[in-house]
């Protein structure tokens, strides 16, 4: 089963849950910034995503931090570290596959449709 990852009241969430759902693509939803999120399950994104895609700069999160924590983010060791502390500031969704590897990172109908729906 997948896994959905971000919070359950952001616009794009909603979008792709809606779409899941109405493709019968079962999910399961999890709610980091409730559950919280480790540095080592966002650095296993980076895997599949450069870090400074993950790290989305538009967030408010993101522009809410001050200049000096905005430049320690160097690398992907250090965007690990601020998003397992600043979840929101993940660009949303983050969808998983059973074994853990992520699948796709935002929402867009066209990919969703190619990967989920083969």
């Amino acid at each position: 089963m997948l896994t959905l990852y971000g919070i359950p009241n952001c616009d794009t969430i909603k979008k792709a849950r809606t779409w899941l759902d109405k493709n019968k693509v079962p999910y399961q939803f999890y709610d980091y910034r409730k559950d919280g999120i480790s540095p080592e399950k966002v650095s296993s994104w980076f895997s599949e995503f450069p870090w400074d895609k993950v790290l989305n700069k538009a967030s408010t999160t993101w522009k809410e931090l001050s200049e000096e924590e905005k430049a320690k983010v160097t690398d992907a060791k250090s965007a690990a570290r601020l998003l397992s502390s600043n979840p929101t500031a993940i660009k949303r969704p983050v969808i998983e596959d059973e074994n853990g590897k992520a699948l796709t990172l935002g929402y867009n109908e066209k990919i969703y449709e190619e990967t989920y729906l083969k």
